[in-house]
C-alpha cells in the first residue's frame, strides 16, 4: 500500500486514509510497516535565539587571549558541566572537570549491557527551540547526529485503545499560525467551544508577554486554568500529558510558568515544537565530542572522581575541593555543576545561611524512571516519533528500533517509556514497574501485546530510576533558583536549576554553562588577582 500511495503523489497520506475510512492503527494491524524516514534539519540559523545563543558563544571565542590562563576546576560532567567547560577552553582557559561515575552525561548518561545494547537514563528529544544546543552541535560538527522527525505532535487515545490524534504542524504556514492551525485541525482531543474558552484563557499571556508568564509562577496549572475559566477537559486531554512531559509531574503540581513558557517557544518559532532524536547512545554521539573538543584545547576530563568536600580558606572562600580518594583539586575557580540535590549536600557549613544559599532548600529533585523493553517481534502500532502516552503512569515513550539509527532493528521493537510521577514507584521493584507498565502497554497496544505477554513477549528490559531528577517545579521556585556567580568570590554554579530561561531542560543545562563561563571569563581580572596574591603568601618565608 505504501507503495501504492507514493505513486499517486502522496507526500503524507492522512487524507487518504481518513478518505478510506480507516484509521492509522487499523492500516498498520493490516500490515503496514512503521517505517524510519527522517526529515530535513529546519532552517533555524535565521531565528532570533538562535542568533542570541550563536553570539554568546562567539563571546567566548573573540574574547581578548589570557595572558595566563584561569585553572577552573569544575565538579559534574552532565550537560551543565561540559558546556561550562568547552566554553572556557574556547575562551582561552583550562577546565578540569570531574565526574563521580565512569560514565559521562549526568542525566544524559547511558550505559551497554553484555548484549551490546544501550540503555538511558531518561528519554531525550531536541526541540527547534532548543538554539544553544543547535548552536553546540554546529560549533561541534555534529549537526548530522540529529534525526529530525515530521512536525507533529502525536497523542494516544485513551477511550480508543490503540487509536491516536495528531497535532500536524504545516510547513507552509508561519508561527504562530502553524501552531493554531494544528490545534484547530485536530477536533478528537478538544471541542470548538473547549478550544475557544482556552484561547480566550491565553489572552493575557500573549498580550502581557513574559511579565505576565513569570507573574504566574505562583500558581499551579490547575488553579490557573481555574481562574482563566478553562475547562477540565482541556487539563484531562492536553495538560496532564504536557505537565508530565515537561518536568515527570500533574498539573496540580506544576507551576503555570512551566507552561507558559514552553507554548510561548513553541507558538513564537515556527520551527520551535519540531522534534529531534540522538542517532545514538548520549555518551558517545553528544558527550564525548564535547570532552575532544575541550582536550584539543588542553582542558582535562576526569572520570571516578567523586567530590567528598569543599575545602574553605580562613576567609570563606574555596581552598580546594577534597575526593573521596584522597586528593586535592586546586584552581583559580572553582564551578559546581552536580544537581541541585547533589550540591546541597555539599555545602560548607559556613555557607548555609548565606541566603543565595539557603534558598536551595526549596529546589528539590523530582523522582522519574526510565523504562527499556525489548520485544520478540516488530509492533506495528507505532511511529517513527516521539508519543504521549496520556496514561496515569506514563508520560512519553518512542519505539527506538525505529526512531534511532543505533539502536534501529528490523524485526524487534524496544520500547523505551518514561514512568512519572515515579514518587509512589521509586522504591518499588523492577519487576513491579514493568508489570505495571505491561498493564498500560496493553491499552496502547491491544492487538499486539497482553499484560500477561501471551501476545508479544519480552525478550529483557532494564529499568533506571532516578531518585532526584530535574528539579521540580513547583509554584513559587522561581525567587530561588540561583544566579551563575554566587556571592563567594571565585566559587559559581551551573546547571538547569540556576537562573536561566529555559527551566529544567538539556537547553536550560547548556545555556546555565555558557552564562557560567561567561562570568568566569568577565572576573578574569579579579580572580588573576586573587591567585597571584595566593601565590605569593604562600611564598613568604615564615620568619625563624
Amino acid at each position: 500500500m505504501g507503495n501504492f500511495l507514493g505513486l499517486l503523489g502522496f507526500e503524507g497520506i492522512g487524507e487518504f486514509v481518513i478518505g478510506l475510512g480507516l484509521t492509522w492503527s487499523r492500516l498498520r494491524l493490516l500490515g503496514a510497516v512503521v517505517a524510519c524516514k527522517d526529515f530535513p534539519r529546519p532552517p533555524l540559523e535565521s531565528t532570533i535565539n538562535y542568533l542570541e545563543a550563536g553570539q554568546l558563544s562567539s563571546f567566548f571565542r573573540n574574547s581578548e587571549r589570557p595572558s595566563k590562563p584561569l585553572q577552573v576546576v569544575i565538579a559534574g560532567a552532565g550537560l551543565a558541566g561540559l558546556s561550562t567547560a568547552k566554553y572556557l577552553a574556547d575562551a582561552g582557559h583550562k577546565p578540569i572537570l570531574l565526574e563521580a561515575r565512569d560514565v559521562l552525561g549526568g542525566k544524559v548518561a547511558a550505559w551497554k549491557d553484555e548484549d551490546g545494547d544501550w540503555y538511558e537514563t531518561g528519554l531525550h528529544i531536541f526541540f527547534g527551540a532548543y538554539p544553544n544546543i543547535q548552536n553546540l552541535f554546529g560549533e561541534l560538527g555534529i549537526e548530522d547526529r540529529l534525526q529530525w522527525k515530521e512536525h507533529s505532535m502525536i497523542f494516544a487515545m485513551p477511550n480508543k485503545p490503540g487509536e491516536f490524534s495528531r497535532f500536524d504542524f504545516p510547513e507552509t504556514l508561519p508561527a504562530p499560525v502553524n501552531g493554531i492551525w494544528a490545534i484547530l485541525r485536530n477536533n478528537e482531543m478538544l471541542t470548538w467551544p473547549e478550544k475557544v474558552k482556552f484561547a480566550i484563557g491565553l489572552l493575557p499571556a500573549m498580550v502581557g508577554g513574559q511579565p505576565y508568564v513569570e507573574a504566574q509562577d505562583g500558581l499551579t496549572v490547575s488553579e490557573w486554568m481555574k481562574k482563566q475559566g478553562v475547562p477540565d477537559r482541556v487539563n484531562d486531554e492536553v495538560f496532564i500529558a504536557m505537565s508530565k512531559a515537561l518536568n515527570f509531574i500533574n498539573p496540580d503540581e506544576l507551576s503555570m510558568q512551566c507552561i507558559l513558557i514552553a507554548l510561548n517557544r513553541f507558538l513564537q518559532e515556527k520551527h520551535g515544537s519540531k522534534m529531534a532524536f540522538l542517532d545514538g547512545n548520549p555518551p558517545e554521539r553528544l558527550c564525548m565530542p564535547i570532552v575532544d573538543h575541550i582536550r584539543s584545547r588542553g582542558g582535562e576530563v576526569r572520570l571516578n572522581s567523586r567530590i567528598k568536600k569543599i575545602e574553605l580558606n580562613p576567609d570563606g572562600t574555596v581552598k580546594h575541593f577534597a575526593l573521596s580518594d584522597g586528593t586535592q583539586i586546586t584552581g583559580d575557580a572553582y564551578v559546581c555543576a552536580t544537581p541541585v540535590d547533589i550540591f546541597k549536600l555539599l555545602v560548607p557549613q559556613e555557607w548555609s545561611e548565606i541566603t543565595y544559599f539557603k534558598k536551595l532548600e526549596k529546589l528539590v529533585g523530582v523522582p522519574v524512571i526510565n523504562v527499556h523493553i525489548w520485544f520478540d517481534r516488530k509492533l506495528k502500532n507505532t511511529y517513527d516519533h516521539l508519543l504521549f502516552s496520556r496514561s496515569s503512569l506514563l508520560s512519553v515513550y518512542a519505539d527506538m528500533s525505529v526512531t534511532c539509527k543505533e539502536y534501529y532493528d528490523p524485526n524487534r521493537s524496544m520500547l523505551e517509556l518514561v514512568f512519572a510521577p515515579a514518587d509512589e514507584w521509586i522504591g518499588r521493584s523492577d519487576t513491579e514497574i514493568i508489570d505495571a507498565t505491561m498493564e498500560e502497554l496493553a491499552k496502547l497496544f491491544p492487538d499486539e501485546i497482553a499484560a500477561d505477554q501471551n501476545k508479544a513477549k519480552i525478550l529483557k528490559y532494564h529499568v533506571v530510576k532516578t531518585p532526584r531528577s530535574v528539579y521540580k517545579t513547583v509554584p513559587n521556585c522561581e525567587p530561588c533558583r540561583p544566579l551563575q556567580r554566587s556571592p563567594i568570590e571565585g566559587f559559581y554554579l551551573a546547571g538547569d536549576y540556576t537562573k536561566q530561561k529555559y527551566l529544567a531542560s538539556m537547553e536550560g543545562a547548556v545555556l546555565s554553562g555558557k552564562l557560567c563561563a561567561q562570568s568566569i571569563v568577565q572576573d578574569y581580572s579579579r580572580l588573576a588577582l586573587r591567585s597571584q596574591k595566593s601565590l605569593q603568601s604562600e611564598e613568604v618565608p615564615v620568619p625563624s
